[in-house]
């Protein structure tokens, strides 16, 4: 990854933080931007940005015979074929990069792993 890619990916990150936090507050689009201190173009401009991004990542991929799912760039669909035990938790498994995380992990927890292992593979 070069540095206009991390720079680019710090950029989407920040603005995805900005739209979490909007939408945690309860505020509306204008009375948040306008509390936040930023013109609401912008806040639409970079709302855009990381639907755009998330179109990118997005592939379709053939599944089992049940028509075409949409997966991120990288990873691949997965089935249950057995229900979790108390004890189990959860292989992933990007590229040549895996980890296991058990299953106390939360969901922010995961969501920061997965990242991070896609900005790595």
């Amino acid at each position: 990854m070069n540095t206009r890619q991390m720079a680019e990916e710090y950029r989407l990150a920040h603005w995805a933080g900005i739209l979490q936090e909007r939408k945690e507050s309860g505020l509306g689009v204008k009375a948040f931007c306008e509390k936040a201190g930023f013109h609401q173009n912008i806040y639409f401009y970079w709302q855009r940005k990381l639907r755009e991004a998330a179109c990118r990542e997005l592939q379709p991929v053939a599944n089992a015979g049940n028509g075409e799912v949409l997966v991120p760039q990288g990873w691949a669909v997965c089935e249950r074929k057995e229900s979790l035990t108390k004890e189990s938790g959860l292989s992933i498994e990007i590229g040549k990069c895996r980890i296991n995380v058990g299953r106390e992990a939360n969901n922010e927890q995961l969501l920061m792993v997965c990242r991070m292992l896609v900005s790595l593979c």
